[in-house]
């Protein structure tokens, strides 16, 4: 069928009334959104963190002063620079400063180790990195095993107390145990073949800033996203499909520069990164800054900073209305909440809504759509959903065989086009081939997920064609995880699968065959390895032994019988 001929989409209907269906973005770097907001509103805040209150004019300033230290350091146009921090103040301003200085962000998970480190460095070819106290000692741990040409040359180190107020108290201070890790000072590891500089000294930098040559075509940001098979892989975004969605998102949700974001989905993510750090820069709008998730401190931030708007994983909120002291926080200043990476309850979203009249918006996207690829209108939710095609995107539903497009209410892959779609793989010419297809008379990402359309236009997830694991919405890929269990000198084989967990929907579990020799080892001895090997999302939780593993005629291992006989596992 042409585009021509092909009628309205069923979910027109269901639009929200103030929107077009495509907009066009601003034609700039999205370094543009925080200058120009640090000159319409130089005092208001755009960065709270715990007591500690940054405006837009110091945001703006501390991230020019590090974009020159960069320079500095050798940046230029088109480099990539490694971005390892948890959520901090410091995440935004050296997201900003590496894109003022021409280059490419590349965000990375704090919880990766030494080992999972070392391919955030090489494949990317970085040789600048911006991290926190805690974390620096395993990032140089990670680059003195590699080869001296594949180092890292610079390493830019801050603390907490950089941007943490230590005299806040009352009901808005950490708990102890959260002062205390806020409070150390991490002294700073020698780095191998290169040098390490304090936060302090990079954002006082009185150098020149560099001149901006950086526009909407150019790469912004290379995150990577693990797959079926193989090492992770960089995603290809542009500053101009990141913009788009920055500002697709803003219009999306009612964004104004009067809004209050709760931020504690992590902005190395994607979804934190573009639906909660770059929508609220674009918008005008005070970021406020969680590290990591505790309930009772996430109902506090909210009632005392009259929280407009909380992108989140469902288990956030599941965990925050089970709190003792759930009755102590005022959620009336919400205007909106929604997220993705798992299913809502129908329980959790009825009692929102009954309480509070707000409706969970679920949405859809993956890290090669930068973020939203689909999305529930907030006024037109349907629960248990992936929503409708986000702004000036397409999705349809097709044979993964066949690749012929299926009538409403059968299973098939989704696939999407958009602006915000990736532009391919970093350095992966054939996997970027494998995703791609053209349909309609139009280029058209495969995500490589099952699906069906309602009579209504929604999307809803039903299967997976990758091997994939979701835990409390972080992505686990078998094939990364048992790459690393073969490490252990104990294993002769593993197998990756998913397990039921009732807080986490789904969890980690490998079917282990021991080697000769090694009868003694346990499960907890497994376990203890990976935890100490790799993310800790990604270690087992639960380790099975077996004599061996079935195999297909090929010697292919049958990961999908071990799965099937797993006790059933909600999808992802």
């Amino acid at each position: 069928m042409s585009s021509e001929a092909r009628p309205a989409p069923a979910h027109h209907r269901f639009w929200p009334k103030r929107l077009p269906h495509q907009i066009t973005p601003p034609a700039t770097s999205l370094w543009h959104n925080l200058a120009v907001n640090a000159l319409r509103y130089p005092h208001k805040p755009a960065l709270v963190f715990f007591g500690r209150v940054l405006s837009y004019a110091e945001v703006h300033d501390q991230a020019e002063r590090l974009a020159a230290f960069l320079a500095q350091c050798g940046v230029g146009k088109g480099d990539r620079v490694l971005l390892l921090m948890q959520n901090c103040p410091q995440l935004v301003i050296a997201h900003f400063a590496i894109l003022r200085a021409n280059a490419v962000v590349v965000p990375v998970n704090p919880m990766n180790r030494a080992e999972e480190l070392q391919h955030y460095i090489t494949d990317p070819d970085a040789k600048v990195a911006l991290t926190t106290g805690d974390l620096a000692a395993e990032l140089a741990r990670s680059n003195g095993g590699l080869p001296a040409a594949e180092r890292l040359r610079h390493m830019v180190v801050t603390q907490f107390t950089d941007a943490f107020d230590a005299a806040v108290s009352g009901p808005g201070a950490p708990p102890p145990a959260w002062r205390d890790w806020l409070l150390t000072r991490h002294p700073l590891p020698a780095l191998a073949g290169g040098e390490v500089h304090a936060w302090t000294a990079a954002v006082a930098c009185t150098a020149p800033v560099p001149k901006l040559t950086t526009g909407p075509d150019d790469l912004a940001l290379l995150p990577y996203t693990s797959g079926t098979t193989g090492l992770p892989k960089g995603c290809m975004h542009p500053h101009s499909g990141v913009m788009h969605n920055a500002v697709a998102a803003s219009l999306w949700v009612g964004g104004n520069a009067q809004n209050v974001m709760l931020s504690v989905v992590p902005m190395f993510h994607i979804t934190g990164m573009v639906s909660g750090m770059h929508t609220s820069i674009y918008g005008g709008t005070t970021l406020v800054i969680m590290p990591r998730w505790d309930r009772d401190l996430a109902g506090w931030l909210i009632s005392h900073w009259r929280v407009t708007h909380w992108t989140n994983i469902p288990t956030m909120v599941i965990d925050l209305l089970a709190s003792p002291r759930f009755a102590e926080y005022d959620l009336s200043s919400l205007l909106y909440i929604g997220g993705g990476g798992a299913a809502m309850p129908q329980a959790v979203a009825q009692r929102l809504f009954e309480q509070y009249g707000l409706r969970y918006s679920e949405g859809y996207g993956l890290t090669e759509t930068a973020a939203p690829s689909h999305s529930n209108p907030p006024d037109g939710t349907k629960q248990q959903c992936l929503g409708i095609p986000f702004v000036s995107t397409e999705a349809r539903i097709i044979d993964p065989d066949t690749l012929l497009e299926l009538p409403q209410g059968a299973q098939g892959e989704i696939i999407v086009c958009g602006p915000q779609v990736f532009r391919g793989y970093w350095k992966r010419p054939e996997a970027t081939a494998q995703v791609f297809i053209d349909f309609d008379g139009k280029t058209f990402f495969r995500t490589g997920d099952l699906g069906h359309v309602d009579e209504d236009g929604y999307f809803f997830l039903t299967d997976r064609l990758k091997r994939m694991i979701n835990a409390s919405g972080f992505k686990v890929w078998p094939a990364e995880v048992e790459a690393l269990m073969f490490r252990h000198p104990a294993i002769q084989e593993a197998c990756v699968i998913a397990t039921p967990d009732a807080y986490r929907g789904q969890s980690v579990k490998a079917v282990v065959v021991k080697r000769a020799g090694f009868e003694a080892t346990t499960e907890a001895d497994i376990v203890a390895w990976c935890h100490a090997h790799m993310a800790v999302y990604k270690a087992p939780r639960v380790v099975q032994f077996a004599t061996a593993l079935p195999k297909s005629g090929s010697g292919k291992v049958m990961w999908r019988q071990l799965q099937e006989a797993e006790a059933p596992v909600p999808p992802p």
